[in-house]
């Protein structure tokens, strides 16, 4: 994996989260970790929400990380944008889903109350590809679905 995605992934720390439900999409703001391969992401949501039914019914998501906040008017041209399509899994382990809380507390701690929350779940996105795109043009492709398992892939 290019290391240039890697960065980006780790650095920040909000994606927007698109989700699709009835072939109408929503998208939500997200605070994330990341595991250290980089290969799932790590958010919690309330279960009575419409981005985690709609993922409940398609677990197909997409998230964008970008960073054009430190890109301001001309220099917009060197901004980096990175689409993750990917895969929503609930957590079974309770051991991965208290090192994705700890994570999040870590990076985010200001979310101790709401993921204290009996009305929250803790969920991971296993990543199929990446599309970065650096600057206005050059843009890579990376996809890892050969993780995916055939049956999680048919939903």
């Amino acid at each position: 994996m290019r290391e240039d995605i890697k960065d980006l992934v780790n650095e920040k720390d909000v994606c927007v989260m698109a989700t699709v439900s009835g072939g109408k999409p929503h998208c939500s703001l997200m605070s994330y970790v990341v595991d250290d391969e980089c290969h799932e992401i790590y958010m919690v949501t309330q279960k009575n929400t419409k981005k985690y039914t709609n993922m409940l019914e398609n677990p197909f998501v997409s998230l964008l990380i970008d960073n054009r906040e430190q890109h301001a008017g001309a220099n917009r041209q060197n901004a980096k944008a990175l689409t993750i399509s990917g895969t929503f899994q609930e957590i079974d382990d309770s051991f991965k889903k208290n090192v994705a809380r700890n994570r999040l507390l870590e990076r985010r701690p200001h979310l101790k109350v709401f993921l204290d929350d009996p009305g929250t779940e803790i969920f991971c996105v296993k990543i199929n590809s990446f599309l970065l795109l650096n600057g206005l043009t050059n843009a890579y492709f990376e996809s890892l679905t050969t993780r995916i398992s055939p049956d999680r892939a048919q939903k």
